[in-house]
């Protein structure tokens, strides 16, 4: 490769090298959601609230040690959707549980 080729690193705005982008490169070329712990979240897993939480528009609260079964990434890396009964829409931060 010629000595002239570099690409635009957005995560840390740096100019790096071809070479160089690949090895920072995420393996699988996907995003990685982590829960309050540091662990890793993937669709279809289950999580616990670790902080009561009110919900916006459905006037309740959910509480701390709820179970929230099978979540689903968004394109932001800190918001899961997931489903519970009587919310609709429902979107929780990745900061607020954890994984179960």
């Amino acid at each position: 490769m010629s000595g002239d080729e570099y690409v635009y690193d957005e995560a840390t705005g740096e100019w790096i090298s071809p070479d160089e982008a690949a090895t920072r490169a995420p393996a699988g070329g996907g995003r990685v959601v982590r829960d309050s712990a540091g662990n890793e979240l993937s669709d279809g897993d289950s999580v616990i609230l670790i902080k009561d939480l009110k919900v916006k528009g459905a006037n309740q609260t959910l509480r701390r040690g709820t179970v929230i079964k099978a979540i689903r990434l968004t394109d932001d890396d800190q918001e899961i959707d997931c489903r519970y009964e009587g919310i609709r829409g429902l979107v929780l931060r990745a900061e607020f549980v954890k994984k179960r």
